[in-house]
């Protein structure tokens, strides 16, 4: 029986990912770097999760003969470029910058008028998630969700679903119980992994990534509901 809807948030509760590149490239310009990412090395590099991750991977790819003896300095810029990118982003998703994609805050309402308790299963900082539902749902917005799970809590990044299980842990629910909605291919492995069933939501981001073994791929949410889902889940 379904009990749970759990969501990931960039890319999946809003077609963030726009704004994370800005994001990006206006940190190398702070920090003085000729690199600029432009969209399809972006796409490219979003095979690489989380903003750390995918910074440390592209420093090593044009730096492809340092030696690690400056292992320290390098982390240094790395955390130093994250602040100043996260920074960016925040304010600019406080200011407006972004907005939830089609119906998603509608199915999140029917959903808990419903008795079905909701979820958020990302890897993204808290900060991020914050900034985005303060903005879309009002400083309550941790109310409406039973368990949330982040880099804070479930720091392995997908494709390992180090954070679908966390947040099943502390859902109490099976994963047969449960829904997941994600955007990429990399959470769907992990989501699977974990065994949820998975409704994808592409963007223009992720819209070249195999979806074999979702559940459903739609457009967007609005396509969505819960007696629709309800049937998808008991298929």
């Amino acid at each position: 029986m379904l009990k749970a809807l759990i969501f990931d948030v960039d890319g999946t509760l809003a077609d963030t990912e726009g704004l994370h590149l800005e994001a990006f490239n206006h940190a190398f310009r702070q920090e003085g770097l000729d690199w600029r990412w432009g969209v399809d090395e972006y796409i490219r590099l979003l095979d690489i999760s989380g903003g750390r991750e995918r910074l440390m991977h592209y420093w090593h790819s044009v730096n492809p003969d340092h030696k690690e003896v400056d292992a320290g300095a390098v982390k240094d810029l790395v955390t130093r470029l994250h602040e100043t990118k996260t920074a960016y982003y925040e304010n600019a998703v406080l200011q407006g910058a972004v907005t939830l994609r089609p119906g998603v805050l509608a199915l999140m309402s029917e959903a808990r008028a419903q008795g079905l308790q909701l979820a958020i299963a990302t890897t993204t900082s808290p900060v991020n998630i914050a900034a985005l539902l303060r903005t879309a749902i009002g400083p309550d917005w941790r109310g409406h969700f039973l368990a949330v799970g982040d880099a804070s809590n479930a720091p392995i990044k997908k494709p390992h679903p180090q954070v679908y299980m966390k947040v099943l842990a502390d859902l109490g629910f099976r994963a047969a119980d449960c829904v997941a909605f994600e955007d990429s291919s990399n959470g769907l492995r992990a989501a699977t992994a974990a065994g949820l069933k998975t409704v994808i939501t592409p963007n223009r981001f992720t819209a070249h990534h195999d979806f074999k073994g979702a559940l459903r791929t739609v457009t967007d949410l609005t396509q969505v509901s819960v007696p629709r889902l309800r049937e998808w889940h008991a298929q």
